[in-house]
């Protein structure tokens, strides 16, 4: 008997399985089993099986035809696999499917190839966290978590953040770094890179150089991925999430004053031909939210790929220009001087904790306003208007967007001659969604005049647009 409970194994294949004291119905219900719980089998009762649930430490009876007898013998393993690859693919039987997966690498014998079974494994895992993530509140909460418990059960580890508001639950990714490590297909390793270095699963609370140190990591992770045998929407996707890694990389390393401007460069650089890589024609629609994400993520930090501005020993101060100098520890402070200014009497001086992207200004041909880009997070992106006023200088900041901040750019793109207005492109996360705009804004308050989703709605933009910004930005794609 021992030796036959160490080689099959029931699988319960239905949730809300009931495990009674006796083998009949009218027997009180001891525990409800969830799909995927794996029970020692101990014998056979009529149409009853008796069964040790060793997770639940509870012996009792369950109906044969609520679970699956299922050896783990080495010869069983084909069985297993074909199973699972049909688990793998079904939405709403992942705890099924890690069982399953548990199974097959049991019953594996050592020669056997087990980097499909981890793909599956860790494909399932996902899924279910994903589910978890999404139902929060919302009807079949109580069979989600059973799933999760058996999931657990098998060792499947998640972790937990918070979110706006919500909590966020991701698979840790054990299952798809032996995946990377193991003999597997170049599909099955494109699977498993894009699932270890999703963007909602990076910790909130990492420090600085923890951060930097995990996006150094992802980074690695989707270069190491050989494109070259991959099918278009895979090629697609990798370079999605290696736009959005970089992204990331250039906005840290302009922060690290250990880090020359070139490695700065590098970054952006790379940023934006990754984006620039896509093949549109093959981009599925299910990706479209996707390339939305990456093309701000892009834009929020791409002025990092434009060459820095001239040394300020080199550059004398002849016409309205910004100078940058270092303020409080992690602080950087920007000075608007002209020819009778300097930076010990600069017309404003204005400091901030986020980086100052001095290859952004822009200064309009009367010399009284100023434009220039700073970011304070690696996802946001602010467009700062020094102005002059009859009292002096001011400074307006401008957000990309009125919600707390996510996601979302907004750049200076040319100014209107004469009539105090200036042309601005934003675009940004708001409510779930992605929205996109080029406006007409009065320079004094940095009104919306005209607003239109596309820059050829606008006839300012015919005549104005900065044809820098026009060269360099990703709002036009």
């Amino acid at each position: 008997m021992i030796a036959s409970a160490l080689l099959v194994v029931a699988i319960v294949t239905q949730d809300q399985s009931a495990l009674r004291s006796a083998p009949r119905e009218s027997a009180p219900q001891q525990v409800a089993l969830a799909q995927g719980d794996g029970l020692e089998i101990r014998g056979q009762k009529g149409d009853y099986l008796q069964v040790y649930d060793h997770r639940r430490e509870r012996a009792g009876y369950v109906r044969a035809t609520q679970v699956r007898s299922q050896s783990l013998a080495p010869e069983a393993a084909p069985e297993l696999l074909s199973v699972l690859r049909f688990l793998r693919d079904t939405p709403g039987s992942e705890a099924l499917g890690i069982a399953y997966a548990a199974a097959y690498l049991r019953a594996a014998p050592p020669e056997a190839s087990v980097g499909e079974a981890f793909d599956a494994l860790g494909t399932l895992s996902e899924r279910l966290a994903r589910r978890a993530s999404a139902y929060q509140g919302k009807t079949g909460g109580d069979t989600l978590a059973a799933h999760l418990d058996v999931a657990a059960s098998y060792g499947v580890e998640m972790l937990s953040f918070e979110r706006e508001g919500q909590v966020q639950l991701c698979y840790n990714g054990d299952a798809f770094r032996r995946v990377l490590a193991l003999p597997s297909t170049a599909v099955q390793k494109a699977t498993a890179a894009l699932a270890l270095t999703r963007h909602d699963c990076v910790a909130p609370n990492l420090t600085p150089g923890e951060r930097f140190a995990q996006d150094n990591w992802r980074a690695d992770v989707l270069d190491r991925v050989e494109l070259r045998d991959l099918p278009e929407v895979l090629k697609n996707r990798l370079h999605l999430r290696k736009a959005g890694v970089w992204a990331s990389l250039a906005y840290q390393r302009a922060r690290r004053p250990d880090l020359a401007p070139s490695a700065v460069q590098t970054a952006a650089s790379r940023e934006v031909q990754e984006l620039a890589a896509i093949n549109k024609t093959e981009l599925g629609e299910s990706d479209a939210y996707a390339y939305s994400e990456a093309a701000v993520r892009v834009g929020a930090s791409r002025w990092g790929a434009e060459p820095a501005p001239m040394e300020p020993a080199k550059q004398p101060i002849s016409q309205l220009s910004l100078r940058v100098s270092a303020g409080q520890p992690g602080e950087t402070c920007v000075h608007v001087v002209d020819a009778k200014h300097d930076v010990k009497n600069a017309l404003i001086t204005r400091c901030t904790y986020g980086v100052v992207w001095p290859a952004s200004v822009s200064v309009n041909r009367d010399a009284t306003a100023l434009a220039l880009a700073v970011q304070p997070q690696d996802t946001w992106r602010e467009m700062w208007v020094f102005q002059q006023s009859p009292t002096g200088w001011t400074a307006t900041v401008m957000p990309p967007a009125l919600d707390n901040p996510s996601l979302g750019y907004v750049e200076f793109a040319g100014w209107v001659p004469g009539k105090s207005q200036m042309l601005a492109a934003r675009e940004a996360k708001v409510d779930g969604r992605f929205k996109r705009s080029f406006e007409v804004l009065r320079t004094s308050t940095l009104d919306i005049e005209k607003q239109a989703d596309q820059p050829g709605s606008i006839n300012a933009f015919y005549r104005w647009q900065d044809p820098v910004w026009k060269a360099g930005t990703v709002s036009v794609r």
